[in-house]
């Protein structure tokens, strides 16, 4: 009797541990009934420090200068990226040195059929490439991200075989993209490939200055428009955000990456599908007051 008594209780507790671990990978629903998901479910779940809370389900902190990396949760995992795509599509532009100045047309094939994602850019719309190119990193402007890819040389076939030999020259090997904007999930990636992205980002004078940017007054014809930075921590005096963007689809969550300088060390945070309309910018604010918290007892090591 005492034998079976044990057996029963040490099911139950086994049965809660094996609970415990499913809901710790944090996956959204829509993002676990993706293909996406299905293909990579087996990636190796590595925990963030006990006492820093990360509820995005895949994460990754890296020092920019050392590489090291400093905080990992689900970082192999491959997952729709969203609108992270146009840091890649920002650097497939810049590479062609192509005219900035010159002007492009809003068309049809440029409107979203796809997510419906709304557009203040008309069909018609002409708009510098430049302007395009600031919309689609501050603003995360769909249509001007489609228009950049269809208005490469070859077309928007020719510009995601660049955005994909581009991301292989660069070592992401879990990385792949279908489309110019992040509309599509079969834009994948994974954490650690994100941060290597995100650095090679960053060496773009534009790219920096374009998704750090607070707002932007577009002039089209005889409108004005006001932008704003889909990123509010850019707004935030307590950071010092070297580049930044976000990302939405359904199929994505919602998701983040940085680089910024916290407790004296640039960083690369990447945060991808997290849900809950501010969840993302609240881990990141976690991530920093952790780093914070633990300069005094690093500065007492170096010193």
């Amino acid at each position: 009797m005492a034998r079976r008594y044990v057996t029963t209780i040490l099911w139950i507790f086994l049965s809660m541990i094996l609970l415990d671990v499913q809901g710790a990978t944090g996956f959204s629903k829509s993002s676990k009934s993706s293909a996406v998901h299905k293909r990579h479910s087996s990636a190796k779940v590595m925990r963030a420090p006990r006492d820093l809370v990360i509820r995005s389900a895949s994460a990754l902190v890296k020092d920019q200068q050392t590489g090291e990396l400093l905080v990992q949760k689900q970082a192999k995992a491959v997952l729709p990226i969203a609108s992270i795509t146009k840091l890649m599509t920002a650097m497939v532009v810049l590479d062609t040195q192509t005219d900035l100045k010159e002007a492009i047309t809003i068309e049809p094939t440029d409107v979203d059929t796809l997510c419906h994602s709304p557009s203040r850019l008309p069909v018609g719309t002409r708009i510098s490439r430049e302007d395009a190119l600031l919309l689609a990193l501050m603003a995360s402007e769909n249509r001007a991200a489609h228009a950049l890819g269809r208005t490469y040389p070859g077309g928007p076939e020719a510009f995601v075989t660049a955005m994909n030999t581009k991301a292989r020259s660069l070592g992401l090997s879990r990385t792949r993209f279908e489309d110019a904007s992040g509309l599509s999930s079969g834009n994948t990636s994974s954490a650690q490939d994100l941060a290597l992205m995100v650095d090679a980002a960053y060496h773009y004078n534009l790219v920096r200055e374009f998704t750090t940017r607070e707002e932007a007054t577009i002039h089209l014809g005889r409108r004005t428009l006001e932008f704003r930075n889909t990123n509010r921590l850019i707004q935030n005096p307590r950071w010092q955000i070297g580049l930044s963007k976000t990302g939405f689809t359904n199929e994505a969550g919602r998701c983040l990456v940085m680089q910024a300088s916290v407790a004296q060390r640039p960083l690369l945070i990447v945060l991808l599908d997290a849900q809950g309309r501010l969840t993302r910018f609240a881990d990141a604010k976690r991530i920093k007051e952790w780093f914070e918290g633990q300069l005094p007892a690093r500065q007492k090591q170096e010193g």
